[in-house]
């Protein structure tokens, strides 16, 4: 089973949520319903726009970690490098 961890934006360069999931097509589903967090329930972040895959776990929490330390321009660029139109991309592998 693959982990994924994911940035999920309410709009090009808006709110900004990092995630880590083992199911990222249903966590998706949940955010989209309202049902993700809180977090992205209020701030409307429902666009995954980034996605990176692990085998592990353990190596997706630590990414998760790091990501969340970033600043917001390096998120930016993270996406911006993998996503410049930011498209929503899908879920599935």
């Amino acid at each position: 089973m693959s982990f994924a961890v994911y940035i999920l934006a309410s709009q090009r360069n808006g709110t900004l949520y990092v995630g880590v999931t083992r199911d990222l097509p249903r966590r998706l589903e949940q955010h989209k319903a309202g049902a993700g967090s809180v977090f992205t329930r209020r701030y409307g972040v429902t666009r995954l726009v980034y996605a990176e895959r692990f085998e592990h776990a353990v190596d997706a929490i630590a990414r998760e970690k790091q990501l969340k330390g970033w600043n917001r321009a390096w998120k930016l660029r993270l996406i911006e490098a993998a996503n410049p139109r930011w498209l929503e991309i899908p879920a599935d592998p």
